[in-house]
Formats: structure tokens, sequence, C-alpha cells
């Protein structure tokens, strides 16, 4: 039997045991970057021909881009009746040379955008059913109601596996409450995002606190110099949890050492990270952070893009959303010569004067995605790939026709190959079906199980 001298001596390290502040920020801001010199941890691969020249495989990134007010449709449909032979139209000539890195998908459907009983506010249901595909409830209070979103259906499976769960963009405002389009909620127009059906994910607008969230502040060097310190840090806090650990054990108990063991695994765990990120060294991209919110629109966009490459490229995750504009945006373009508002030109009633700016507007937003795509396709990943091949890329607008307010027939752009499981270069007509089975066919892609349904869903898209 243990005597009071042993029992206090064992309590009084137990105490200064609990002392040891070992788990302020262990893991925390370790970075696990996919680096070509050297062979990926547990990765979520891309299923199918995923195997790059040295037998490494890559993850799935997946990532929606969301334009606002719809897309003038007879400049953004080729002719014809699909297959690789089309021409590009008159919207996607930027992209001419990219033609056999994505596809484009007519005949998706959002009618959750639909009017209904409820009236006007198409810009607002166009973007909270975008990803949802559930009806949203029409309210300008807090008693917001919408869907879960494909982008968070997948993060919660597998986000674990990266740093972030997911990323939420915007080149927009922030905005969470009030009432933005005909009684409903500027939740709804200004966040792609959602959580839960009442907790939209806010979307960040900043590039720079974008890149400090991912790969901390200060330049390369400073950061740098941060990890190494952070790293020291956690050995040291380590080695005093084992040191205090294995004095306790020789007094404590059958029972208590069992639990005891149990902690010490989760701890050893918590080492292996440690060593395992510094194998692999730490996502520190060699570029200082940007200045901020930039004034130009064109290189907010572009910072944006960039923000998101880099957050694919360390794998710091691999599930993103990026609100290019909110739905009903009313923005003028300057940069082309445009001093109307979009939202209201959009409104053309078939005026060809209003119609062609409209047309410059989409053009304009297609010369932004244009860059992003050759970005990803320029990068090499791990498995000796680009980017781009294990990447899924939509791009898109809840609206079809701005002018009507039809939520038929979406333009839909998807770009790259899921890791090879995708056939890009082709303009696929798939007649009537809901957006929402395109969504199924990408989470399969990203390895997720489990999802029968998802909104309006009726099957998966077995055509891309």
């Amino acid at each position: 039997m243990k005597t009071n001298l042993q029992r206090n001596s064992a309590a009084e390290r137990f105490a200064s045991f609990t002392r040891r502040r070992f788990l302020r920020g262990i893991g925390a801001c370790i970075a696990l970057p996919l680096m070509e010199s050297v062979s990926p941890l547990q990765l979520l691969a891309a299923p199918g021909d995923a195997a790059g020249k040295a037998g490494r495989t890559a993850p799935v990134r997946m990532a929606f881009l969301q334009v606002p007010n719809g897309i003038i449709p007879s400049a953004w449909w080729p002719e014809g009746n699909g297959g690789s032979d089309f021409a590009l139209p008159a919207t996607l000539q930027p992209l001419e040379g990219l033609r056999d890195k994505f596809q484009l998908i007519s005949g998706l459907d959002d009618l959750s955008a639909n009017p209904g009983p409820d009236g006007a506010g198409d810009h607002a249901r166009a973007g909270a059913t975008f990803l949802t595909g559930v009806r949203i409830r029409k309210t300008a209070g807090s008693d917001i109601y919408a869907g879960v979103s494909i982008d968070q259906v997948v993060a919660r499976q597998i986000g674990h596996l990266t740093r972030f769960p997911s990323l939420e963009l915007t080149c927009d405002a922030v905005r969470k409450a009030g009432d933005c389009d005909s009684g409903y909620s500027c939740a709804y127009e200004y966040n792609m995002s959602w959580y839960s059906p009442t907790q939209p994910l806010t979307p960040e607008p900043n590039p720079r606190l974008v890149f400090e969230r991912l790969f901390g502040a200060g330049s390369q060097t400073e950061r740098a110099a941060n990890l190494k310190r952070r790293q020291a840090e956690e050995h040291s806090i380590l080695d005093l949890v084992m040191e205090d650990a294995s004095a306790l054990q020789r007094t404590m108990s059958g029972r208590d050492q069992q639990k005891l063991d149990q902690y010490l695994t989760s701890v050893r765990e918590l080492e292996e990270r440690i060593e395992r990120a510094e194998r692999m060294s730490a996502a520190n991209p060699p570029v200082d952070a940007p200045a901020g919110l930039p004034a130009d629109h064109a290189e907010h966009i572009q910072l944006m893009f960039d923000m998101l490459l880099l957050a694919f490229q360390t794998d710091s995750t691999r599930v993103a959303t990026l609100l290019v504009a909110g739905e009903g945006s009313n923005r003028p373009f300057p940069e082309i010569g445009i001093s109307e508002g979009h939202h209201n030109l959009t409104h053309h009633r078939n005026d060809p004067d209003m119609i062609a700016k409209v047309k410059q507007i989409d053009l304009w937003y297609a010369k932004q995605l244009a860059r992003f795509i050759r970005a990803l396709d320029s990068t090499t990943d791990v498995d000796g790939n680009s980017l781009l091949r294990n990447s899924m890329i939509l791009y898109g607008s809840g609206n079809a026709d701005g002018n009507r307010h039809t939520h038929t027939n979406l333009p839909i752009l998807l770009a790259g190959e899921g890791g090879g499981t995708l056939r890009p270069g082709r303009y696929v007509q798939v007649g009537s079906k809901p957006l929402t089975n395109l969504f199924l066919s990408m989470a399969d892609r990203m390895g997720v199980r489990g999802i029968q349904r998802h909104g309006d869903s009726t099957g998966r898209l077995g055509e891309v």
C-alpha cells in the first residue's frame, strides 16, 4: 500500500504536471505543404489514374467561383450539339488555348431560386441556393434559413486532412443583416458557403488577411524564423511532459497508469505531427503578404485567385469558395469604360447598347478566370502533373438570363480533370437536370462517401 507521503509526492508532481502549458498552440501553426522532393503523408489522393511520374499521388481540390447577375446566354453557349468540336463563344474568347482544360455543361438548373409563392427576390435566392439546392426563407430579419452548401458537406469529411477544412473568400462587401433584395436578408446575397441552414460562413475580402491566416505575418524570412521558434518551443514542452510523466508512472496505481498511457499516446501523436511537419518543411511561399484591400477591382480579384492557388499548392485546404461579386451587384466598370451599374444593365429589355455593355462585363470576368486557370495549369503538383489537372474549378452564376431572372440552363464551366477522372475539352449537353447532381459527382471525386442526395438532386451526373 502507498503511504501518505507517497500519495502527497505523486499529487505534487501531478499538480506540477498539469501546470505545464504544453497545449499552447501545439500543432495549431504547423503547415503540411506538398513538396516534390518529399513523399507526401497519408493523402486523400485522387481516384483513378492520379499516379504521377514518380509513382506519387496528389489530392483532389475543389473550388466554386460565383459571378453575379447571369451571363448573356447568346455569347456564352457554343453553337451546335455538343462534343469536342466546338467554337468558343464571344464571352469565353479569353480562354482560347485552354479549351482542353475545361468543359461547358448546359442544362443544369437551380429551381430552388424560382419565385414560387415568394415573389420578387431572385438575386437573393440565386445567391443562397447556388451551392445548397435548398429554398431559402424569405426574411430580412435574423431568422434566416437556407441549407448546407456542398463545400461544407465535403469539408466535414475531408477537412481534417488539411490545416483549414475550407476557405471562404469574397471580392465584395461583407454583410450579414439588412434587407438587400425585396424582403430577403443581405446574408443570402453575400455568402456562398453555409455551414448550417442558419449559419453562413463569412468570407474574407482582404487578401492580406487571407495570406496571414494561411502563412502568418511578416516577410518570408520572418515567417521562417517564427516557425523555427515555435517548433523549438513545442519540442521543449513535449520533453517536459514526457519527463514528468515518467516520474509519475513509478508512483501511480495500475488504473491510473492505464489512463496516463492513453494520454501519452495522444502526446506522442502530437510529437509525430511535429516531426512530419519538420521533414516536409512548413508552408512558406517565397512571397510577401499583399499590401491590403486594393482599390483596383481587377487587382483585387487576381490577388484572391493568387491566394486560392497558394492555398491549394501548399495543401492548406482542398475546399474553397470565392464570391467574385454578390448577386445583384450593381458595380460600375470604369476599367472598361462602363459607368452604369452591372445589375441595372442586365435588365436591358433587349436594348442593344445595354446588352453590348453586359457582354463586355461578362468578357472582363472571363479574362480574370482565364488568368487563374493558366496559373493553375502552369503550377506543378506533387505528382508531377499540373495543379489544374488535380483540381475541379466550377465557375458560374445562380442566374442564367439576368434580364428575365431565369434559373434554368445556368452558365456553368468546370475546369480541371479532378485527378484524371473528368473529361475536359467538351461542350456537354445534359438536358435539364439539377445543378446539385453535378455537385454529387464532384463530391465523389473528393473521396466523400455516403451522400445520397444534396438539396434537390436526383442522382449523379455521369456525363462529366
